[in-house]
């Protein structure tokens, strides 16, 4: 299976990709399946999806994500920098009431809302170029690996689109779909965008109160903890037993705050011992680093399955922080 799932992708790659083909046998399921279910009108449907380019940009991009390839000091360094950390502290400044209000509502932290913003989108710097429903058409057409999940997404897109009165040529985003500022796939936008400041309008594009209201939304919905900690430096002790760990990170915390603690693991934290925590460990500038994750830390992977990402984004927002801080000061 494997082999020829491999087969099947190195065709895909290697076959250069233009205009959808709608009269392809999986499109043409994809096509009765939302006009049953969701009752689209097949022709014009037919005709928003002969407008999808193919491209193969969209898979070289998606095979090769930077956190599969990057060590820690690698992807830290993308988005730790003075640049974007002032851009930030910009941002905040510009923006500290609309923030405030948000965390005060919502219980998520500006830092967070900093944090996931600054890493996605550079402080709407860069949202993506790519024409979302090209994304969506190349990965769930042409991407074996992955197709189930993108097809679905593009189902998703294009109630999206009929629901917010918006064609589905015209919104953009990045290489896998993920729209505007908060950069969500289209499901997270149907299920977690909000209208934050009651125009009747959930705008993730423009609308900077939207968009912390969304992304606060999200994690809320994901189980964010309002003053619980999200993740703390650590080294092991003289009580810690065998080989370091290596950097082999799971997304679901597996021990406790104490059970750590027994192990020679050294870090302080106001969480219970009970707490749910997991271990992390991550090459950094200077070697290898340790890192005890919480619950919370955890809420973030939910955004990005990944513990470089969700790293990324508390440090980036600890730092503009600080920064912002010593603007003000």
């Amino acid at each position: 299976m494997q082999r020829i799932v491999a087969s099947v992708l190195l065709l895909a790659v290697s076959h250069p990709l233009f205009a959808l083909d709608v009269t392809r046998e999986n499109v043409q399921l994809f096509i009765e399946e939302m006009v049953d279910e969701h009752e689209f009108d097949r022709d014009e449907l037919t005709s928003v999806l002969a407008e999808a380019e193919l491209k193969q940009s969209i898979i070289d991009a998606i095979s090769s994500p930077a956190e599969k390839k990057l060590t820690w000091a690698e992807y830290r360094d993308i988005f730790l920098t003075e640049e974007r950390i002032a851009a930030g502290a910009e941002f905040w400044k510009e923006h500290s009431e609309m923030l405030a209000r948000i965390a005060d509502e919502t219980g998520v932290p500006e830092t967070i809302l900093v944090g996931i913003i600054g890493v996605e989108t550079y402080y709407g710097r860069i949202t993506g170029s790519f024409r979302v429903l090209d994304a969506l058409a190349t990965l769930a057409f042409h991407y074996p690996p992955r197709s189930g999940f993108f097809r679905k997404e593009l189902g998703e897109f294009l109630l999206l689109s009929r629901e917010e009165g918006m064609h589905a040529t015209e919104a953009t985003g990045s290489y896998a779909g993920a729209m505007g500022r908060p950069q969500f796939m289209p499901s997270s936008f149907r299920a977690y965008a909000v209208d934050s400041t009651g125009d009747g309008k959930r705008d993730i594009w423009e609308d900077w109160a939207d968009v912390a209201g969304s992304i606060a939304n999200y994690f809320n919905e994901h189980g964010w903890r309002s003053g619980e900690e999200t993740v703390a430096r650590a080294t092991l002790g003289s009580a810690w037993s065998g080989p370091a760990p290596e950097p082999a990170n799971t997304l679901k915390p597996e021990a406790t705050v104490s059970s750590l603690s027994d192990q020679g693991v050294i870090f302080a934290t106001d969480q219970d011992g009970g707490d749910a925590a997991e271990l992390l460990a991550l090459d950094g500038e200077d070697g290898r680093e340790f890192w005890v994750a919480f619950h919370n830390f955890f809420v973030i992977t939910r955004y990005n399955r990944s513990v470089m990402y969700a790293l990324a984004v508390h440090q980036l927002g600890e730092a503009v922080a600080r920064e912002t801080e010593r603007n003000a000061g």
